[in-house]
């Protein structure tokens, strides 16, 4: 078993998720949206899985609502201190 190809981290899909509705992919280079993906990642708890079903069927609403949410904080202070930095 190769853990990188079975196990991640469901945090990665979320923030990837709302770069992608934010439409941050499109206007900003790869080198920007990695920084970007750590600076949120670093912030919020990992919560690794193994299929994304698991998470569709098994999580509770309100947990997925209080992860979106912690994502959503995450992702905007990683832009305000990209964007400060950039200055």
């Amino acid at each position: 078993m190769k853990l990188d190809d079975d196990i991640h981290n469901y945090y990665e899909h979320l923030v990837l998720e709302r770069i992608e509705r934010l439409g941050l992919n499109e206007g900003r280079d790869a080198d920007y949206i990695a920084d970007l993906c750590c600076l949120a990642l670093n912030q919020v708890p990992p919560r690794y899985i193994r299929y994304e079903v698991d998470m569709a069927f098994y999580l509770p609403q309100n947990e997925r609502h209080e992860m979106e949410l912690n994502v959503s904080e995450a992702v905007s202070k990683a832009l305000k201190f990209l964007d400060e930095k950039k200055r």
